[in-house]
């Protein structure tokens, strides 16, 4: 196995780096100084400049053993991070179309890759499947974590070539770093099979899932966004994108299911609904969203309510809808995404960046509280 540069001049690269890693379960990440790693003769190695921090950040360090004891996290001590962006620095010897130097995303999804569902093109379903620098998705997952034991937050990591998206000049390493959550909701909108003549629902439209849901909608040409929330003046920003394209509902103002239908033809109902409601939401919310469903029409849950839902079977059946339970992206479709927004179909300028320094992420993870919704762009810069 080597690292090798294939086009241009090499970049220096230095013996050690910094990285944040957890030692403890909740305790602050330490800042330490840790040897950069070496790609293997598959993998790139890439100079991080920018990684993405959301939300749900803090609960994956500090409660995700105990609240999923059956889904691992990366042998400790661990570097975390989840939605990388940068430069490639080296390639190992049998990558042979990714360039030194090329600006990347770093899809984090891993899987065995030589598996039936991997050898479909089903990485998702392999049962090696793991976030690198987050979580894996059975027990399985451990190896494929400690495989890939570099993340988003430490100045350099080495990821699978099979892993990176190119990025146009027209969209910045810190707008990038939100590629993930972004493909989260584009991937729901594909499999729902989201087009010019459809109409659709998101519940949630204007938290960090949902508004993905929103531009990346409108790239795909649906006739009427219909997006639902609590709060009103985030909703009316988010009308403020495509007001005749975009209609908002806060569900303090009554049901989802009678307003929705109120824009479809004869009150038939919505052709997809995406749920991207977080663990606290409400069920009945999403049940209602269910319900402002057409004949034939699609579920897709990207957001994870949390517990037992109760539906009735039958009238899915009778109605022949499909549910789905949407958790990433392929790197194939991130690429789309990175090409949409070079092309300018889609426009990341929306993002509003808050920056912070590595020896500063402890800080960040803790303010992400307070945020704008999902215009906020919390990064962290190695």
């Amino acid at each position: 196995m080597g690292a090798t540069a294939r086009t241009g001049t090499a970049p220096a690269i230095p013996k050690t780096m910094k990285a944040a890693r957890m030692h403890e379960i909740g305790a602050p990440l330490v800042i330490e100084d840790l040897p950069v790693p070496v790609p293997g003769s598959m993998d790139v190695l890439v100079r991080v400049r920018s990684c993405g921090i959301v939300p749900n950040l803090g609960n994956i360090l500090s409660h995700w053993p105990t609240w999923f004891p059956h889904l691992p996290q990366p042998p400790l001590p661990a570097i975390f991070g989840l939605d990388p962006t940068g430069e490639v620095v080296a390639v190992g010897d049998q990558v042979h179309n990714i360039r030194v130097g090329e600006r990347v995303y770093v899809n984090p999804g891993r899987s065995c890759g030589s598996c039936r569902h991997c050898r479909r093109g089903d990485g998702l379903a392999c049962q090696h499947y793991a976030f690198q620098g987050y979580f894996g998705f059975s027990r399985h997952a451990l190896q494929t974590l400690r495989d890939y034991n570099t993340a988003g937050l430490g100045e350099y990591m080495t990821a699978p070539a099979s892993a990176i998206v190119s990025l146009p000049d027209n969209i910045s390493f810190d707008q990038a770093a939100r590629l993930g959550y972004m493909g989260t909701g584009y991937s729901a909108l594909k499999k729902a099979g989201v087009g010019p003549t459809d109409t659709i629902l998101v519940n949630g439209i204007s938290g960090t899932l949902g508004i993905s849901c929103a531009i990346f909608g409108l790239a795909l040409g649906a006739k009427k966004i219909l997006g639902t929330g609590r709060d009103k003046a985030l909703l009316e920003e988010i009308k403020a994108l495509a007001p005749s394209r975009i209609e908002v509902h806060s569900i303090n103002d009554g049901p989802v299911n009678s307003w929705a239908r109120s824009f479809t033809h004869n009150g038939e109902g919505v052709d997809a609904f995406i749920d991207c409601n977080g663990p606290g939401a409400e069920h009945e919310t999403f049940r209602e969203g269910v319900n402002a469903l057409r004949r034939g029409g699609a579920i897709v849950d990207i957001g994870a309510i949390a517990g037992p839902v109760e539906l009735d079977i039958h009238y899915l059946m009778d109605n022949n809808m499909r549910l789905y339970g949407s958790a990433w992206f392929t790197t194939h479709e991130g690429q789309e995404m990175a090409d949409m927004v070079g092309s300018g179909v889609v426009d990341f300028s929306i993002l509003e960046t808050q920056a912070s320094p590595l020896d500063k992420v402890n800080e960040a993870i803790s303010g992400i509280a307070a945020r704008h919704g999902g215009f906020s762009n919390f990064v962290i810069h190695p």
